[in-house]
Formats: C-alpha cells, sequence, structure tokens
C-alpha cells in the first residue's frame, strides 16, 4: 500500500521527506500520513480508500471559485470561448487555445471559460513597497507591544487611545511608522487567556484595546502595577463596555454603530454570536469550553439552533457587536493619528500564523481549517523535541474550494486601519509542520500551500490598501523562500543576533539585504542591553532551560566570545570605538548597537521600543509559562505621550534617525 499511500499524501500536499537543523534526512512514517490525510478529509487505511481520493484529488473538474495571476502574463484556461469581464467595465471576449493573456488591470475580475465562472485576481508583481510610500527616503519605525503602552485612564491595559498618543510621540521624533503586537480577538468570557499569537480570530479585534476612560481606585491601582493583571483589568473594562452598551441607544454614537453593524455583515454578525454563545457555555472547569462540544447542534455556525439562540439571546450577540464596533473605531482613530502626524506608512499591523481552534474563526470556517491538526515546529537546536504551537492554522484544499474567501477576509481585515502588515512565520505560506492532535511535535509532517496563489493574493490587496508589507521569515526557511518572497516586494527580516557568518562574527550591516527590515531584536529575542548583561541567560539558568552545570557555563562562554566579536563588527561599522563596555554597562553597547543597525542596508529599519528606553527584560520568553516568566505582561516604564522624550531616549532614537539618512 505504501506506494499508493505516498502518491496520495503528495497530491494533498505533504512532504514524504524532511531535513532537520543538522542536515540529516528523516522519512515521515505511514502512520503519520495516514493520520494528517484523514484530518484533511482523505481517507487513507486501505489502499482502496487511498486510491479513491487519489482519483478524486487528479480530477479537479471544473475552474475552482478564485483563479489568481499575474498582471501582463499568461493564464491557463479551457480551450473554448472565454469571457472576461473587467471590474472596470471593459469585456475581454475570445477563443482560447489552453491560455490567455491577462491584462495589467490588478484587481478582481469576472471570467467565464469552459462553462464554468470564476473570480480572476490579477496580481501587481509587486507589493505597495517603502518606496512607494516614500520615495527616495530612508525610513525608520519604532515598535511596541501594544498591552505595554501607559495612559491615564486606561485600566491597567494599553489601549488605542494610548497608542493615538505615541505615535504622534513617535512622529515628532521622525519615525515612519510604529510597528504593534497582534490585536486579534480573544475570549471574552476567558481572560486568563491573552497571549496574542493565540487569538479566537485573525478577522476581528480584542475589545480591550478599544479607547475608553476607566476610573475608580481599582482601574487606578491596576494602571500603577509593572505587570498587566489580565484577568482583572478584563473584567474592569468589560463592565465598562457594557456601560457604554447600555447607555447608547439613542445617541449619535448608536447610530453610528448601526450603520457599522450593517456595512460589516456575517462575519462581524458570526463573530458576535460565538462571543454570546462561547459566555453562556464556556464553564469555570472548562468542560464546553470548546464550541465541538455545545449541545444542539450550535457547534456549526449555520445552524437553526444558532440562528435560534442568537434571536433569544439578541441583546448579548448586539453587545459583543458594538464593542467590535468601538475598538474598530479606537484603531481608525490611531491611524488617523499617524497619519495626520506626518507618518507616511503609519501603523504595522501583526498577524499571527493560526488561531486556537476553539475560536470564532474555526467555528464560522471550519471548511477552510485544519480541524484536527496543531501547527508547530520539527526538533531544532533549541527545541529537539520539536515545537506544538497548539494552533489551527488554514486548510490549503478548503482555501482553493472556497476562492480563497477567508484568506482574503483575513488580509483585508489586517490593512484596512494600518499601513503596513507584518507576516508572522511567513514561511508558513509555503509549508507548516502539522501533527495530529494529541501527538508528538517529533510525529509531524510538512503541509505545503498554494504559496504562488498566496502571494498574489497578498500583493494586490498591500496594492488595494497602499500597505506595506514584511514577513518573518527566521528559522529553518525553506530553500528559496527568501527570494520568492523578495520579489513580491514582501520585506524579510534581518535581527542583530543572526546576521553572522558562522564562526567569522557579525556580518556588516551595510551587506544585509535591501529587500528586508533591519532590527535590533524581536519580542521573542532578548533586548540589546539583556543580551549584553546576560540577563536573557540568567532567566533560562534560573530556569533550568540551559541544561547541566556544563551546558550553563558553555552559554556564559559563548555570550562572552560573541560579546566581543560584536563590537569588533561595531568598530567595523563606525558605530563603536575604543574597548567594549563590561557586562554590567550595557548602555554604551545598546547605544552602539542602535547606530550599527540604524545603518543598515535595509529599506527600512525597527527599533523596539524596550531597545528605545534601554530595558533589560524581554515580552516573551519562548518556552516558559507565565508562573516561569511574566509573559506579554511588562508594561512601560513611562506614559505613550511622553515616554520618548527623555532625553537619553531621544538621543538614542536621534542616532537612530541619523544613521539612516547616512546609510
Amino acid at each position: 500500500m505504501t506506494d499508493t499511500l505516498h502518491a496520495l499524501a503528495k497530491a494533498a500536499g505533504l512532504a514524504l521527506h524532511w531535513r532537520d537543523v543538522h542536515g540529516q534526512g528523516h522519512a515521515v512514517s505511514p502512520e503519520t500520513l495516514r493520520a494528517v490525510l484523514k484530518a484533511l478529509g482523505h481517507e487513507a487505511a486501505t489502499d482502496a480508500q487511498a486510491a479513491e481520493c487519489l482519483a478524486a484529488l487528479q480530477d479537479p473538474g471544473r475552474l475552482p471559485p478564485l483563479v489568481t495571476a499575474d498582471a501582463g502574463g499568461l493564464l491557463a484556461v479551457p480551450p473554448g470561448e472565454y469571457r472576461l469581464a473587467m471590474a472596470d467595465g471593459p469585456v475581454m471576449e475570445g477563443t482560447s487555445f489552453g491560455s490567455i493573456d491577462v491584462p495589467d488591470a490588478p484587481g478582481y475580475h469576472s471570467l467565464s471559460a469552459g462553462g464554468a465562472e470564476t473570480i480572476l485576481a490579477i496580481a501587481p508583481r509587486r507589493c505597495w513597497t517603502v518606496e512607494d510610500a516614500a520615495p527616495s527616503q530612508r525610513l525608520w519605525a519604532v515598535a511596541t507591544q501594544l498591552y505595554a503602552l501607559r495612559r491615564p485612564g486606561d485600566g491597567g491595559i494599553g489601549d488605542f487611545g494610548g497608542l493615538a498618543q505615541f505615535v504622534r510621540a513617535a512622529a515628532r521624533h521622525g519615525a515612519a511608522a510604529v510597528a504593534i503586537s497582534p490585536v486579534h480577538a480573544q475570549f471574552s468570557a476567558t481572560p486568563d487567556r491573552f497571549g496574542p499569537y493565540a487569538p479566537s480570530s485573525r478577522v476581528l479585534l480584542n475589545v480591550l484595546h478599544a479607547a475608553v476612560d476607566m476610573q475608580g481606585a481599582e482601574a487606578a491601582r491596576l494602571e500603577a502595577l509593572d505587570l498587566v493583571d489580565w484577568p482583572t483589568a478584563t473584567r474592569l473594562r468589560l463592565h465598562r463596555l457594557g456601560e457604554m452598551f447600555d447607555t447608547a441607544p439613542g445617541t449619535p454614537l448608536w447610530d453610528e454603530f448601526q450603520l457599522f453593524r450593517a456595512a460589516e455583515g456575517d462575519s462581524l454578525e458570526g463573530h458576535a454570536r460565538f462571543e454570546a454563545l462561547h459566555a453562556h457555555f464556556a464553564t469555570p472547569t472548562g468542560e464546553r469550553w470548546h464550541w465541538r462540544h455545545w449541545p444542539d447542534g450550535l457547534s456549526d455556525s449555520h445552524s437553526q439552533a444558532v440562528k435560534t439562540f442568537a434571536r433569544d439571546h439578541a441583546q448579548d450577540v448586539a453587545r459583543h457587536a458594538f464593542y467590535q464596533f468601538l475598538v474598530n473605531r479606537s484603531l481608525g482613530q490611531a491611524q488617523a493619528a499617524a497619519r495626520e502626524a506626518g507618518m507616511p506608512i503609519g501603523l504595522i499591523a501583526d498577524l499571527a500564523v493560526g488561531v486556537d481552534s476553539g475560536g470564532s474563526q474555526c467555528w464560522s470556517r471550519p471548511d477552510e481549517t485544519l480541524l484536527g491538526l496543531t501547527v508547530g515546529a520539527p526538533p531544532d537546536l533549541l527545541s529537539p523535541q520539536g515545537q506544538s504551537w497548539g494552533l489551527a492554522a488554514f486548510s490549503p484544499l478548503g482555501l482553493v474550494r472556497n476562492g480563497f474567501s477567508a484568506f482574503i477576509e483575513m488580509l483585508r481585515a489586517s490593512m484596512r486601519h494600518a499601513g503596513g502588515v507584518r507576516i508572522d512565520h511567513a514561511m508558513g505560506l509555503a509549508r507548516l509542520w502539522v501533527l495530529p492532535d494529541g501527538s508528538s511535535a517529533t510525529q509531524g509532517v510538512y503541509l505545503h500551500f498554494p504559496l504562488e496563489d498566496m502571494l498574489r493574493l497578498i500583493r494586490l490587496e498591500s496594492l488595494r490598501h497602499k500597505a506595506i508589507v514584511l514577513g518573518e521569515d527566521l528559522g529553518t526557511v525553506p530553500e528559496g523562500f527568501q527570494h520568492q518572497i523578495a520579489e513580491s516586494g514582501i520585506l524579510g527580516m534581518r535581527v542583530l543576533w543572526f546576521e553572522r557568518a558562522r564562526d567569522l562574527g557579525f556580518t556588516a550591516p551595510s551587506g544585509w539585504d535591501r529587500a528586508a527590515v533591519a532590527m535590533t531584536s524581536t519580542h521573542d529575542l532578548p533586548t540589546v542591553a539583556g543580551w549584553w548583561s546576560g540577563g536573557d541567560l540568567a532567566w533560562r539558568e534560573r530556569l533550568g532551560l540551559l541544561g547541566d552545570a556544563d551546558a550553563v557555563r558553555q552559554a556564559w562562554d559563548e555570550r562572552a566570545r560573541d560579546r566581543g566579536m560584536l563590537w569588533s563588527s561595531m568598530q567595523g561599522s563606525g558605530a563603536a570605538e575604543g574597548e567594549p563596555p563590561a557586562p554590567d554597562q550595557p548602555l554604551s553597547a545598546l547605544d552602539a548597537a542602535v547606530r550599527h543597525v540604524g545603518g543598515a542596508a535595509c529599506d527600512l529599519a525597527v527599533l523596539p521600543v524596550e531597545d528605545a528606553l534601554g530595558v533589560v527584560e524581554q515580552p516573551n520568553l519562548p518556552g516558559t509559562m507565565d508562573d516561569q516568566h511574566p509573559n506579554w505582561r511588562r508594561r512601560l516604564p513611562g506614559l505613550a505621550a511622553d515616554l520618548l522624550d527623555d532625553p537619553g531616549v531621544a538621543l538614542r532614537l536621534d542616532a537612530f534617525a541619523t544613521a539612516r539618512r547616512d546609510s
């Protein structure tokens, strides 16, 4: 049966072999292939079943609901008469002999061919670029975790009101953009779940970030904390949002909400229904936390049972729709503030790689989701047992069969109130390491995605929204992937810690890829001050993440060696001079690193606010739980409106901007 099973696996987009970080090849077991194929909808327990599924995949039949093409290229279509109705009115008709010339007209058009109708998405050759946004300028940006920002009256969680203040401050110092952490919708009924990269939906927003003013002693207490108390602050904020909902009817705000609700349609309504259902069924013990465990047909978002529930709980559904209205309004105001302050890009949103399978996106679009499979990573140096992220991703076949509607919806939502978007784990556009729910991360397989189609849709939506696109291409990158995204105008990420030539030291920033974003660090990596002082190693040693005593000693020795190599590289770029500072004097090293990275050849440079401020602690320490490390909880030491005006911080930003201009 192995030959038939392997043929089916390949047809379904599964890689039969994979290569680890050491270059060692591995074959995927038949058991893993069968389990993953079953989750993809291909039963392959027997040879006959596998052969039947293979035949179905090899006979796609009629045109899919949407096809993509490059502007000015060729498109394969069934031979015979065709009719292409352009979105702006003109109609092209003729006879196809297997392909047609694609007009140089990016957009969504109607195509009839082979007795079927489809949407033709014509993509530009490149995304909207930094050069398009600001011709001949060397732009730079600041990155921040949204929840970390402070403003009086925020009730203990950073919000879009604080963000509006922060972007104005960043613009005063010359920043072209502010990159923010993901603001995807979470689960209102379970406030202890707050990780930004495991959302309920990547289309709707986290209502906790709506710009509302909080009052009272409890709000003031929460605002004074160094760490976000997510459960308490969430309950307080939701109570305030509820008060606004209760008093809104009959006001101009209510009229605005009604227009918003009508315009947003099924996407908003489905999420609002989910939130009401989830609040109804999610118990403290969690038996019905996941929608698969809901009774009476409620696990089907289109069922009559759901419609009946929405009718009987209309006020609750409206309440959650109102919360989405408020947070959308607030995010739009923050982007408007950025543009009014003169930023050519403004906000850069962050698009998570997946969602929690128990959330509204999987509930509302199960046909386009990999239910029963978890996304992760194969074993590597940092995680010898591999990683299981507990996330659900899109189904490649489901996307094709549904005209990529969920993918397009997600792109439009991320670009709606932003001048750019960062795609987390961008390699997921090409392939994802997937494993059956409950399996070890070593029992996974690479699943390939329709990369060319997805890149075209990204380019098209980027142009339509005039939004630049960043792709996180760190880690195990498929061969040729970085070249492919660069050709599409998607900026890869070049992080200081990784720009190295093996044992030859750190590479000069003048040689970093132009089609990329230069960064000192990211939210998952040490800050410059933390790296130089060894604060990150101290955390890992304390938590037992470095291994035995020999491994600990080796890690500290390697860091001492790396500090010397980095300082040498920064001397070579002109960013540093003299002897390297001691580990307990990290700010001098930080100032040199800011100048070093600012001078990179990349089209855009981003400075995390933690490095602008010179703080030691990083936002997230991968591989740890919240009771080990305060992931996604640290707040910044100052108010968003004037945080960047501290003399030392302002000098650091000016040095970054000067290095950009001089590079």
